[in-house]
This record gives C-alpha cells, structure tokens and sequence, in this order.
C-alpha cells in the first residue's frame, strides 16, 4: 500500500525568526576542511594529506533550548502540577501513545493576530469539518503565523487557543494538540494589552494552564498545516527524549496511509483518559 508523508516541521536554523532574539538556535558548520584537528588525535601519525581528498568529517555545534524548533512541550512546561495536584510529567514520561495517533485539523487562519479561540469556534470548525472527536486524536490548528514564519512577525503572528478552547478538547479525551504559531496561546504583546488593562493574571498563558486541570501535551512551530486536510492521516510526533526536561524536539509528520488508518478505526477499545 503506497504511503504519504507530509513533513510538518520547521528547520532548525540560523538567521530566521522562529523564537525572541534571547532564545533562538545558534548552530556552528565546520566542514571536512576544518575538522582535521579533531580526528587526527585519534589516529597518531595521521596527515591530512593521507585522507581522501583531505577530507576528516562534517559536524555541527547546536546551542539550543528545549523549545526551539518545532518541538513537543509536557505538561511539567505549563506548571508544577495537572490534574488538579498531581506531579506534571516531563518530557520523558510522557505516553508515547499520546504521540501517534489520528490527527485533525482546524483552520483557523481567518482569525486575526491575537484572537483568543473559542470553545463555540472549536465546535463550529468541528460542525464544518464534519469530525467527531475521538479520544487521544491529534488536534492541530492552522494560524496565519504558518504563512509568516521566515518573517519577522513570526512571534507576533497568528491566534492563541484560551483556556476554554484547549478544554473543550480535552475533556473529549485529547491529550496531544498542536499550532503552527510560536505558542499554543495568543501571541504575548496582545495579552500584554491586555493585562495591563485589566490586571487579570489569569490571561496570561491561559491555554497552557489548562494543564493544571487535566495534562496534556503541545506541538508548536509546526509548519505546512495548509497541505493537509482535516482529517485521514496520522501524526508521529515522538520527542527526543530528555530526562526531567519540560520539552522535547520532534520531525512532526503527517502520514497518508488507507491501511494505518482503517486499523485505528476498528479499534474499539479507545476510552477518555482518565
């Protein structure tokens, strides 16, 4: 059976705005020019001129934080606890269940930078879509910050999900949902607005401290949402893993496969997580 996969991640890369100037990936290329004097140690004697061409190896330096690039979050990032008091996992802990599933998109792209989504949105986009939610599917939503990364804008870009909307799908049973913004949540000048209006802390990071009430994890940064339908694929998203880490990077994608997917349709014994 012939299978399609879609890549639904960003580079990790020098020179474009994926993160805040403080916290983007810095990556350092040394060719096979330039890395003579790190294997010629392990071989005493050895010339470069006795090497093929000259040539040693090519490697790569990556300072990098756990959410750079497109990446999975725990529930540990959002806050101490989820589920109303227990520990929160980290990223080594998470299910690994949760992280290859069907997946479902919602587009919210009309929505204007800063919008903070619904539960009625996530319900009428549903209703659109014409999908029913099934426990432990992937639910990714689709922002203008997708057409924007690359951009300078790209932090400042797109809709957030509130607090509302993310437990809309968890209390249908998902346990792992994705954007392709910076953040899960509305982009931070806009909830700086309007903190600084109404002084309600509980605006900020709304969406991410759902977690507290039921735990769940995040894909942000994804990219090329727009080349995918919404629904009839699964996701793979498996984190690096990272022990106590409060996140983990992925090569999120997209998997096109009549076979795959029949065999989670007949499963019938998917229940609400706990």
């Amino acid at each position: 059976m012939p299978r399609k996969i879609v890549d639904l991640s960003i580079y990790l890369e020098n020179d474009v705005v994926s993160d805040p100037p403080p916290f983007g990936p810095k990556i350092t290329y040394m060719d096979h020019q330039a890395t003579f004097p790190q294997m010629a140690p392990f071989f005493p004697g050895l010339r470069k001129e006795d090497l093929p061409d000259g040539a040693a190896w090519a490697v790569e330096k990556v300072e990098l934080i756990t959410h750079n690039g497109t990446h999975l979050d725990a529930p540990y990032h959002f806050h101490p606890t989820m589920n109303k008091g227990e520990r929160a996992i980290a990223i080594d802990e998470v299910d690994l269940g949760w992280c290859f599933q069907p997946g479902v998109k919602l587009d919210f792209r009309h929505f204007a930078d800063g919008y903070v989504v619904t539960a009625a949105d996530v319900e009428a986009e549903l209703k659109r879509i014409k999908h029913t939610l099934q426990p432990l599917e992937i639910v990714m939503v689709n922002t203008r910050a997708g057409s924007r990364y690359g951009n300078d804008d790209y932090v400042s870009a797109g809709c957030g999900m509130g607090y509302e909307a993310t437990m809309y799908l968890l209390e249908r049973g998902v346990r792992l949902t994705g954007t392709d913004a910076w953040s899960w949540d509305a982009p931070f000048v806009y909830t700086a607005e309007k903190y600084k209006d109404t002084k309600d802390a509980s605006l900020i990071w709304e969406g991410h401290k759902a977690g507290r009430d039921i735990g769940y994890c995040h894909l942000e940064k994804l990219h090329n949402l727009e080349a995918i339908p919404s629904d009839g694929f699964v996701v793979s998203c498996f984190p690096h893993k990272i022990r106590g880490a409060s996140a983990g990077w992925t090569r999120a994608v997209a998997i096109f496969d009549d076979l795959l997917m029949e065999s989670f349709r007949r499963d019938e014994k998917a229940v609400v997580p706990a």
